[in-house]
């Protein structure tokens, strides 16, 4: 390179904030040692997976980074003239983990990591500054991946809770469907009874039949499948033989509320051939209902305890901090991992009666319930049995979560509670699971510990119950 170029390139560097207050003769240094790389947008200047053998100082121009391995919702990284990337001295990486592409003329300073010795010798106060850069890179790396961590957790969290709450609602909108079309039969019913001008005594009757009726279906037994089936079709026959029109589609509702032959009969006593029919109908109508409504009422309080559930899983309408009744947070965390744990996962609760609350932060400790109850649910694979167990020690309360998955192995023991370690496929787990119970265990001056042999997982969390460091 020629001294005109050299002094071009020093002023070049010179631009660059990192490097802005360095000596000429540094700079000159720097220059000397550089190979200048170009590329236009579009065009990969690092791969991912390549050897980490550079330092980049951008020149001109702007790149975006990824991981492409991770598919297309990786974070995207930004870099742009003034900055320094790439491999850093004191960096432990060995591998570059994004692919970068220019997304405009680029130029670029390379410098190789076979210098780097000479040029922290040669140059002392980069040291601390390319420290710094690095500890900058490794904090917004964490911050984007904890950031996503969330949104998955978040995201399972509210496929699950969608599911759950689209059963409870398809039902209430189906029985609400039916109602309509079972108080329109009620009333023709009522309507043919009325142009047949039946006595006063007829009508107190069917008014006092239809309110026992009601009474008796709501405290009716359960029967069998055979023997309800039976009933039914006792009861169809004989409507049919006494010209009762629908007599199919009666028969169900009033089988459910145990009625027999012998009441059919009662009726016929008290209503002639042309009555008959209406006055059964709407008998049989008003069993459904009642049937009905009782539908819709299991099924909008089912909805009512599935949004009382996520209020006391998020914590809505409360200060961060509270005292916090822990098994009812775990019991919460169940609920929204109802989707996932109900197709083959045994839960055994063994709650220590009036444990006393603690102070935490509490929609931070349902964090730490979810990842234990997630993690152990995974293990096992979704088949198992999970116990938890709460109990008071000294002026603790001790949480444990046992699975009878395969245990986790010993060689990797050691590494679990480290941030992005993971055992999951590529793509399914960032590796920041239990780095965030950890976090926030320790940020609630506790701890978590755990034991694994096959067949036994045990995480216990300790937790203070008066925290005044909080």
């Amino acid at each position: 390179m020629t001294g005109e170029l050299l002094q071009e390139l020093v002023e070049d560097l010179r631009k660059v904030p990192t490097l802005s207050d360095l000596r000429d003769d540094e700079l000159l240094w720097l220059a000397e040692h550089t190979e200048i790389e170009t590329a236009e947008a579009g065009e990969v200047v690092i791969h991912e997976g390549d050897v980490a053998d550079a330092m980049f100082i951008y020149l001109e121009g702007e790149m975006d980074g990824r991981r492409e391995s991770t598919g297309p919702d990786s974070p995207v990284y930004s870099f742009g003239a003034g900055q320094i990337t790439g491999l850093l001295p004191f960096s432990r990486m060995t591998n570059y983990m994004i692919t970068a592409r220019a997304l405009s003329h680029v130029r670029v300073a390379r410098i190789r990591k076979e210098c780097f010795q000479q040029m922290l010798h040669r140059i002392p106060a980069l040291g601390p500054r390319l420290v710094g850069i690095l500890s900058d890179r490794v904090r917004e790396a964490t911050r984007q991946d904890q950031a996503r961590e969330k949104l998955a957790s978040l995201g399972k969290l509210s496929a699950g809770l969608a599911h759950e709450l689209n059963n409870p609602a398809a039902a209430g909108q189906r029985a609400a469907s039916a109602l309509m079309d079972a108080f329109a039969r009620y009333t023709q019913a009522h309507a043919r009874l009325d142009e047949a001008n039946i006595s006063p005594e007829n009508r107190a009757l069917l008014r006092q039949i239809e309110v026992l009726a009601r009474e008796k279906q709501s405290h009716a037994a359960p029967m069998s499948s055979l023997k309800l089936s039976d009933c039914e079709e006792e009861l169809r026959t004989w409507m049919e033989q006494h010209g009762v029109e629908g007599a199919w589609a009666l028969a169900p509702s009033l089988a459910e509320a145990d009625a027999t032959i012998r009441h059919l009969e009662m009726l016929a006593e008290k209503f002639d051939a042309r009555t008959l029919g209406a006055a059964i109908t709407r008998i049989a109508v008003s069993l459904e209902i009642n049937r009905l409504l009782t539908d819709i009422q299991h099924s909008t309080g089912r909805i009512s305890e599935l949004v009382q559930s996520i209020k006391e899983y998020s914590f809505m309408d409360e200060t961060p901090r509270q005292e916090v009744d822990v098994a009812k947070g775990i019991e919460s965390t169940l609920v929204m991992l109802s989707y996932k744990l109900k197709h083959g996962v045994e839960v055994v609760r063994n709650y220590e009666p009036a444990l006393p609350r603690i102070d935490s932060f509490g929609s931070e400790l349902n964090q730490v319930w979810t990842n234990l109850i997630d993690n152990a649910a995974d293990a096992m694979e979704n088949k198992g049995t999970l116990r938890i167990r709460t109990a008071r020690e000294g002026e603790d309360v001790l949480v444990e979560f046992i699975d009878d998955g395969p245990g986790i192995p010993p060689e990797i023991q050691t590494r679990i509670f480290d941030p992005f370690f993971t055992t999951k496929p590529m793509g399914h787990g960032t590796g920041l699971g239990l780095d965030t119970v950890y976090r926030i265990v320790r940020k609630h001056r506790g701890n978590v510990s755990f034991v694994s042999h096959p067949g036994n997982t045990c995480f216990r969390v300790r937790l203070p119950i008066k925290n005044s460091r909080l």
